[in-house]
């Protein structure tokens, strides 16, 4: 009798327990939530020569920053799927591969073909989903749009209660812009499954995005507690809890949230999700004219350092620029800044030029430049999608773009751009900082 994954795929195995427990790991997987690599493992031990259930183990340990775990692992999932594979098996573990060595472009052009192929294949079709997927780290200024494009395209294949499906088709749509209609999805995801990080994550922006951030907010202090410290998303779910008390000037709170979630010390999140909250979080603290407590901005920085020491990874290197603005380290952030623009001139990085130029302007912002700041961020401000991400982690450039304007005298400008947002989602700082420009 044919063994089949949780969508109903075959699978080569021989073993009805690791078909069983790769199924569940897969799922625990796809929810970003505790036990996925112990029950991978046990599908492993059930039947050695399973090479998706290896492959799967090795996205598990490149997801929790493991890389050299994740290439051992992957190199033994080809090895076994060139043995006892199907077609798809084949291509699967190729794709994995393929992102799990760094060749992301190669891999998303693969993912597309596969996805025609075989839509119902999850773990190749969720990598280019999401706020850190291959197509918001492809450099694409419409990676929005190809979201949604692709899980439209693929909809027709997915029963109305795939929980994972839905999750992402809402993220999709509410990232894009179509917010009610996201959450709505995400919504029902959610509640189909709620021991799933990511649809809490999802639906948290779909909130944010619709101008319901105090509703976010409550959803993520009654949700949080049901997710385990060791969950990654954990310290990033919790970050926007943090931001919600910002949004209302309560840093306390904020501060208190930060400390037990959110720091190097205490998260267990992968290292671009630490390293961008950290730096976020703290650097809004201090441009909102808040203190930032002595130690924090060094403990995020001294975390950093060896996560992504060389440039080329354009989100990660918005983040290192604050970090290191706000530290006064100007010889990394010009070294870093220079082999951007080396990469531009040799065509290798995706993103272009708004990368360095965000980068110049985080050093303009901390050195109190603000018309300088202004200068170099308003030429590009439509190109800042490219760095990837979620629009509320990128809204903090726009934060910059915003203060600049409103520090360097620059009125008019300043509020046309709080009008714009102010009719994209209605915010109480921005209320507040409108009633300044209007007084």
């Amino acid at each position: 009798m044919a063994r089949i994954d949780s969508r109903g795929l075959p699978i080569s195995t021989t073993s009805d327990l690791a078909a069983e427990r790769y199924r569940e790991g897969v799922d625990l997987m796809l929810s970003t939530w505790p036990g996925a690599a112990e029950v991978l493992d046990q599908a492993i031990a059930a039947d050695p020569d399973f090479a998706l259930a290896h492959a799967a183990r090795a996205r598990q340990h490149a997801m929790h920053s493991e890389p050299a775990l994740a290439k051992a692992r992957i190199a033994a999932a080809a090895e076994l799927v060139a043995r006892r594979g199907t077609e798809r098996e084949r291509n699967h573990v190729e794709i994995l591969s393929l992102v799990i060595n760094g060749h992301s472009a190669e891999a998303l052009e693969r993912v597309f073909a596969h996805a025609s192929m075989w839509p119902r294949d999850v773990v190749i079709l969720s990598l280019p989903l999401g706020a850190f997927g291959l197509l918001a780290f492809s450099g694409r200024a419409d990676h929005d749009q190809a979201r949604v494009d692709l899980c439209e395209r693929h909809a027709g294949h997915f029963a109305s209660d795939d929980w994972w499906f839905l999750t992402y088709r809402g993220w999709s749509h509410a990232e894009n812009g179509n917010v009610a209609h996201g959450r709505d999805f995400t919504q029902r995801g959610f509640d189909l499954r709620p021991k799933n990080a990511n649809a809490a994550h999802a639906l948290s922006h779909a909130m944010y995005e619709g101008g319901a951030n105090d509703e976010a907010d409550r959803l993520i202090q009654a949700w949080l507690p049901t997710y385990d410290r060791s969950g990654i998303l954990h310290g990033h779910i919790a970050w926007h809890a943090a931001l919600a008390a910002l949004e209302h000037g309560d840093t306390e709170r904020a501060l208190a949230i930060y400390g037990e979630h959110v720091q190097p010390s205490v998260s267990a999140g992968n290292a671009v999700n630490v390293v961008s909250d950290t730096a976020s979080f703290l650097w809004r603290l201090q441009a909102y004219g808040h203190q930032v407590p002595e130690g924090l901005w060094q403990a995020a920085a001294t975390y950093a350092a060896p996560s992504f020491p060389g440039a080329g990874f354009a989100f990660a290197d918005v983040h290192m620029a604050l970090l290191a603005a706000a530290t006064g380290d100007k010889d990394a952030l010009e070294r870093r800044v220079s082999a951007l623009m080396g990469m531009i001139e040799a065509g290798t990085l995706p993103a272009g030029p708004v990368v360095p130029a965000i980068c110049r302007a985080a050093l303009a912002f901390a050195d109190g430049d603000y018309a300088g700041c202004a200068r170099i961020l308003e030429p590009v401000a439509s190109e800042v999608v490219r760095v990837g991400g979620s629009g509320a982690q990128r809204e903090l450039v726009e934060d910059m773009l915003l203060l600049a304007l409103m520090r360097s005298g620059e009125a008019a400008k300043a509020g046309s751009l709080l009008d714009r947002r102010l009719h994209r989602r209605p915010s109480p700082r921005d209320k507040a900082w409108h009633g300044l420009l209007a007084a």
